[in-house]
């Protein structure tokens, strides 16, 4: 009788520890907040970033070895594949997080591949501007490019960039993002508790804001060449090298306007009912994945001839 007990007692010790298991893996999983169509769509998203950003970054790097000289614009090239590289070192981790739908890396390493994202958007948009102005420059002083005097002196520029963004970006995100909530360990990039304090808020509307007039401007700016442009060669437009060249600076400003501007514009929305509808979460993170398709860009470059 004693046996029977015994054997007893292990069988329902046994059921328990199953029935906690399971709760315990269905606990897992349901803290992955993707539906399979979401999931879907971040997996193609960033799938396509990754083999065209890749493709693009490898064939420009390429070719910007055979240049000779290094001119401003050049330089801003040079740190965009720079950029994107980066970011693209990050995206199987992400791939394998949608897939799995379960974080098996550290925390810390979800926080660095989670800030990348922010990261690259962040300087892809800094380069932009700074590549748009010096063609403008070109432009207006009728030169054929702006060069740097010493190489040494394109290296401080682009040091001078990036030295910022590790003193002043990465601590921040490294040290404040995702500190204020518990998250739970096989999940990532869900630090949505961050927005809850009122300096995190202010931060994200001075972007969306910052971000949205700059674009504005760049896209004023650019039409109101374009028309000077159109009325001097009126007669013979589209057989002037000056026309293609500030056609082709339009794609620098799409990339903006189709892949940046968006996600912010949402984020506002965002912001303001992230506790409030549960599906917000996952249309963040596309609008997000979007902004990872600026990879592609050297491509297109490399496709137009620029």
């Amino acid at each position: 009788l004693s046996v029977f007990f015994h054997f007893q007692n292990m069988h329902q010790e046994d059921f328990r520890n199953a029935t906690e298991g399971t709760r315990n893996s269905s606990d897992s999983s349901s803290a992955f907040v993707h539906s399979s169509t979401m999931s879907a769509i971040l997996v193609t998203v960033y799938s396509v970033a990754f083999a065209g950003g890749g493709i693009g970054s490898i064939t420009m790097s390429f070719v910007l070895l055979k240049m000779s000289t290094l001119s401003v614009t050049t330089t801003a090239i040079i740190n965009l594949v720079v950029v994107h590289s980066l970011l693209l070192f990050t995206v199987p981790f992400r791939l394998h997080y949608y897939v799995k739908k379960k974080w098996v890396f550290d925390m810390s390493f979800c926080k660095m591949v989670s800030a990348m994202v922010h990261i690259h958007m962040y300087l892809t948009f800094v380069f932009y501007v700074i590549t748009l102005v010096i063609r403008w420059l070109i432009f207006f002083r009728r030169k054929d490019k702006v060069e740097f005097y010493r190489k040494l002196h394109a290296i401080a520029a682009s040091a001078a960039v990036w030295v910022f963004v590790m003193v002043f970006g990465v601590p921040l995100f490294y040290f404040e993002y995702g500190r204020s909530g518990l998250y739970n360990s096989t999940t990532c990039f869900k630090f949505h508790k961050e927005l809850q304090h009122r300096s995190v808020k202010a931060l994200n509307y001075t972007l969306i804001v910052t971000v949205a007039l700059i674009s504005c401007v760049l896209l004023g700016l650019q039409i109101l060449i374009l028309v000077k442009v159109a009325r001097k060669f009126s007669t013979s437009l589209c057989s002037h090298q000056e026309f293609w060249a500030q056609i082709k600076n339009l794609i620098f400003i799409w990339v903006i306007i189709i892949w940046f501007l968006p996600y912010h514009l949402f984020r506002a929305y965002y912001i303001q009912h992230v506790s409030d509808i549960d599906q917000l979460e996952s249309y963040n993170e596309v609008f997000l994945s979007l902004t990872a398709l600026s990879c592609l860009d050297l491509l297109s470059f490399m496709l137009s001839g620029s």
